[in-house]
């Protein structure tokens, strides 16, 4: 998951299909549809990157907060608050 958050580098025409009406008022008001697209596509990769993190991870997740359950946080002791 080490990965950028923006997608940045050169850009790839693609045939994306959206509703005509959208996309419409989407000009009306000035958005760049192009751009749109990819902030609404690179927040559902990130997403599904996360997802597939957790899932990767979940027994690792899960044995520490089995752990913590029984033993409480290392150096809890130290903690000032």
């Amino acid at each position: 998951m080490n990965r950028p958050a923006r997608f940045e580098g050169p850009k790839k025409p693609t045939n994306v299909s959206l509703s005509a009406e959208l996309v419409e008022e989407a000009k009306r008001l000035g958005i760049n549809v192009s751009e749109a697209c990819q902030t609404g596509l690179a927040a559902e990769v990130k997403k599904a990157r996360e997802a597939a993190w957790k899932e990767e991870n979940r027994a690792a997740i899960e044995s520490w907060n089995e752990y913590t359950r029984k033993h409480g946080l290392p150096l809890a002791k130290y903690r000032l608050f």
